[in-house]
This record gives C-alpha cells, structure tokens and sequence, in this order.
C-alpha cells in the first residue's frame, strides 16, 4: 500500500491471475502525482465481470448496457463525502469489466495490462473532474491519459 495513497483493489477471482495489484497502485500513484492530487487520498478499484458493471452502470446510472469502466465520484453531487479531518480525502470508485479489457485489448492491438492501465487512468481522470461530453473536453482528457501512460512507458504502439 502507497505510503501517500489508500488504493483498495478488488479482482474478482476469475481475473484475479491477469491482473496485477502492485502495478494497479503504481499506476494510480504515478496518476495522482501527476494530477496534482494531495496527500493523502483513497479510491477504490473493482475488476469484475461485464455483467456486474452492466448492473451497476442500470442500478445508478439508469443505463442498462454494457460498459468498460464506470467512475462514482465521492465529490460529486450535492451532498459530496465527508471525511473527518484526520482521514485521507475520498475520490471514489471505480468498476472495471475485465471481459471489455481483453475483447478492447484485441481490437486495439495492444496488451491487456495496457487496455487495463488505460482504462483506470480514464476513470481516475473523471473522478477528479474531467469529462468527454465534449470534442474539446474530450481531446483535452485524451491528451492527459495519453501524457501520464507515455511517462510510465505504456503506449498505445508498445506492448506493456
């Protein structure tokens, strides 16, 4: 566990030997940094199955589709998280369908742990704020995912 960050990471066990848990922290400590965020702060990860975020994506969302990764911001809403003084400053959560990171990782022609790495960044990214509803706010989130994975090495032309 980061000594800055609280990262929970939860794989259900059918993904639980692709997924690597220390280079998950890794990868949302290098994301924090970069982005600026204080110390300490806590998110959780869920890497399940597409079913279990479909359900969620209906049950919160009103969508009833499948997704890759859904984003539950703790400083979202009217009535955001409180934390006491003393605790790390909450972000939220993210679920993650391990199915959509193989079946994208094959379209896209890179590696699992680079779809996977990709796809937490993006959700870390809505968590503290960012969004794609539009081409400009798009572009602008898709230059940062792209400047924090190029940093650690994971391109979308290198296997990670």
């Amino acid at each position: 566990m980061s000594s800055e960050y609280v990262v929970h990471i939860d794989v259900d066990e059918a993904y639980a030997a692709e997924v690597d848990p220390a280079a998950i922290e890794r990868l949302v400590t290098h994301v924090l940094r970069g982005e600026g965020v204080a110390a300490p702060a806590e998110v959780s990860i869920w890497i399940t199955g597409a079913e279990e975020v479909q359900r969620l994506n209906r049950d919160y969302r009103g969508v009833d589709a499948p997704t890759d990764v859904l984003s539950f911001g703790a400083e979202e809403g009217t009535a955001p998280f409180v934390t006491a003084p003393d605790q790390p400053r909450v972000l939220g959560d993210l679920a993650i369908s391990y199915p959509h990171v193989v079946r994208q990782a094959e379209e896209y022609g890179h590696s699992r742990q680079r779809e996977l790495s990709y796809l937490i960044t993006h959700g870390l990214l809505h968590l503290l704020g960012y969004d794609h509803e539009q081409p400009e706010q798009a572009r602008q989130m898709r230059a940062r995912e792209e400047t924090l994975l190029g940093a650690l090495g994971i391109r979308r032309d290198v296997e990670a």
